[in-house]
């Protein structure tokens, strides 16, 4: 799965990697510890192009009376996304890509303890995260929500967990907007495992308070 991300890179730089015009309301950054329910930006394609927009990362499906009925979908699974009733319309015809420096994941310690690592490229590039999004209106509010994909984790991330986000390379991103035509569905595999690296973190980032660089800075090796 994917439940919490780092993104760093300002929305000029984003939309110049992803060739999007950006939007107004876009959350701030640097941010290190990006939660559901939290906005975050999210690349989307339209007839004048493509947009970088601010999303509520927590999808709701359209039948969803209040923004808090049901479960939090914060995450699409790729081998049921056509099925699901709440994912298979948004999986035809809203994808997304969600820009991240990286992603944390958790294994568990002897004592039971959450243990947080990091997962990023080994260049600092930033990762592309394919996700799916929904608009959602009851009489005065809206909202534009959104999941992000995953997939069977890869050799990387196997051994800290099962699932990883879905992470589309540029020559993709085309095709899982919708931009080249159909058959974005071939694109919901794991990410190869060349250039992705983790490192073990500090357990501050267990809190959804916890802010700042030092929070995906490699833990010390053991004396």
């Amino acid at each position: 799965m994917c439940g919490r991300f780092v993104i760093t890179h300002p929305a000029g730089a984003l939309a110049a990697l992803f060739a999007a015009q950006p939007a107004n309301n876009l959350p701030p950054v640097p941010r290190y510890n990006v939660c559901p329910t939290q906005d975050v930006a999210a690349v989307i394609a339209g007839a004048c192009g493509r947009r970088l927009v601010a999303m509520r990362w927590g999808f709701l499906p359209a039948w969803a009376k209040t923004p808090a009925d049901g479960p939090l979908l914060i995450n699409a699974r790729a081998e049921t996304i056509a099925e699901k009733p709440a994912f298979r319309t948004a999986a035809r015809e809203r994808r997304c890509l969600i820009p991240a420096d990286g992603f944390y994941e958790w294994t568990r310690g002897e004592d039971g303890r959450r243990l947080p690592w990091f997962v990023h490229r080994s260049d600092g590039a930033p990762l592309a995260l394919g996700g799916v999004w929904q608009p959602w209106e009851r009489g005065a509010d809206r909202l534009v929500t959104c999941a992000i994909v995953t997939t069977p984790a890869n050799a990387v991330l196997a051994p800290i967990h099962d699932r990883m986000p879905l992470i589309l390379d540029p020559a993709d991103w085309a095709l899982w907007l919708g931009e080249a035509g159909h058959g974005a569905a071939r694109l919901m595999r794991p990410a190869p495992e060349a250039g992705l690296v983790a490192h073990r973190v500090s357990p501050e980032v267990n809190s959804n308070r916890a802010q700042g660089p030092a929070l995906i800075q490699p833990l010390p090796a053991p004396a």
